[in-house]
């Protein structure tokens, strides 16, 4: 498995993403949305899985200081330049995403790696 965590160490949910993969010794990355964001292509791929609008955190701080549920947005450029804007985590597994905590998914997942080894 290849685990990619994105989020804020702020988030309490990404901290429990962290500490799960953490507990089970599955090697991951973490990206810390506070010091950088998705690449383009990343934000494609996420998207293309769990569609773009199922991304942004519209109960979050960030959004809510920008106003953005009163204005009209492009969500996927709004994401790309303002990753504080995402839900978290999103946990990558090659083309498999999850946005929030859903270790029952993640347990599948590793699940189906042990059976294909």
């Amino acid at each position: 498995m290849k685990i990619q965590i994105f989020g804020t160490l702020k988030c309490q949910d990404t901290k429990k993403a962290i500490r799960y993969f953490k507990e089970r010794r599955i090697l991951f990355q973490f990206i810390n949305f506070a010091e950088k964001g998705m690449s383009r292509g990343e934000l494609h791929k996420v998207a293309a899985v769990t569609g773009i609008d199922n991304l942004i955190d519209k109960e979050g701080k960030e959004y809510t200081r920008r106003d953005l549920r009163y204005l009209i947005h492009n969500t996927e450029e709004e994401l790309f330049n303002d990753p504080l804007l995402f839900k978290t985590p999103i946990v990558r597994n090659g083309h498999k995403v999850t946005v929030g905590y859903m270790p029952d998914v993640w347990k599948g997942w590793a699940e189906n790696e042990k059976t294909i080894k």
